[in-house]
């Protein structure tokens, strides 16, 4: 059965259509228009019966993926406050009129690179996006953990700093606050607005930018070090954002984890950069609503 996947994000909704391969149909970009619930839900609608009429489908189901967190049946979002108001506990089934899974953002783009991309054949991998903030997912004997309550994942809240500011979730100095873009003026200064040009004058030899920036990824490595002391993952999956300053990011933070990850017999977990970019989001909500996880007690 083919099937849609929806990436509601906070400028963009990406929607893609898959084929039971996984091979990717169509693809569209709407504006996502924060302006109130009925719009951005109508363009959802829109896109899906665009999809359907291009392709002439006729039997499908639907793959959301929003930020918050989902209920435990994947239906809707449960939690997801300050943003894309009316979002929480909308039925989008009904809505839609085709039956719809919903999943954390960052589990959707987890269940794309598991499914096509650099987790696939994988059971056990981690996924961090590198963006305004930092998501995570985790897959466990090759199915999406999401655990209690289903808020699983959140490493990007994750202490780096016991003495640091706390985060949006109360934890202080988390490792969302350590490299994620919302704080790089803050991290910065206020000479920098954003992370590129914070890696513009890194390149330039910015003596400061490169304090900024290496004591950033020394905190990331201290987080993909605990995760991996934790969870020992085939494979650590960085995507987002930030991931685009290539070997300005990997380099260093392979150094430092080299210092500060636990290897023994000299294993070491795997860390690559996500095969998905923008599209990941959507493929992943497509690829979950085709094997979603059956409702606890069932």
């Amino acid at each position: 059965m083919p099937v849609i996947g929806i990436d509601l994000g906070g400028t963009r909704i990406k929607s893609v259509a898959l084929d039971n391969d996984g091979n990717v149909l169509h693809q569209l970009y709407t504006p996502t228009k924060d302006q109130g619930d009925a719009i951005w839900k109508q363009s959802i609608k829109t896109a899906v019966n665009e999809l359907q009429s291009k392709l002439q489908l006729s039997d499908f189901v639907v793959g959301i993926s929003a930020p918050g967190i989902p209920n435990e049946k994947n239906s809707c979002i449960s939690f997801m406050p300050g943003r894309l108001q009316g979002l929480e506990g909308f039925d989008w089934s009904s809505f839609l009129a085709h039956k719809t899974y919903v999943i954390n953002d960052a589990i959707a783009a987890l269940m794309a690179e598991a499914k096509l991309g650099m987790a696939k054949d994988k059971k056990n991998a981690v996924l961090l996006t590198l963006g305004t903030g930092v998501g995570g997912a985790i897959l466990i004997d090759g199915k999406p953990y999401q655990g209690n309550f289903q808020k699983a994942g959140h490493i990007g809240h994750i202490v780096i700093d016991h003495e640091g500011e706390c985060d949006v979730t109360g934890m202080p100095g988390a490792l969302e606050d350590a490299i994620g873009n919302v704080t790089i003026q803050k991290r910065s200064l206020g000479k920098f607005n954003d992370t590129h040009a914070l890696l513009e004058a890194y390149r330039g030899g910015d003596y400061f930018a490169q304090w900024v920036w290496l004591t950033s990824v020394r905190k990331l490595a201290l987080g993909i070090a605990s995760v991996i002391n934790i969870l020992s993952p085939e494979c650590i999956i960085l995507g987002g954002g930030i991931t685009e300053a290539g070997n300005d990011l990997f380099q260093p933070l392979e150094n430092f984890l080299s210092i500060y990850e636990w290897q023994p017999g000299n294993n070491r977990t795997t860390i690559v950069k996500a095969k998905f970019g923008d599209m990941a989001g959507a493929i992943g909500a497509a690829c979950f609503a085709m094997m979603p996880p059956s409702p606890k007690g069932e």
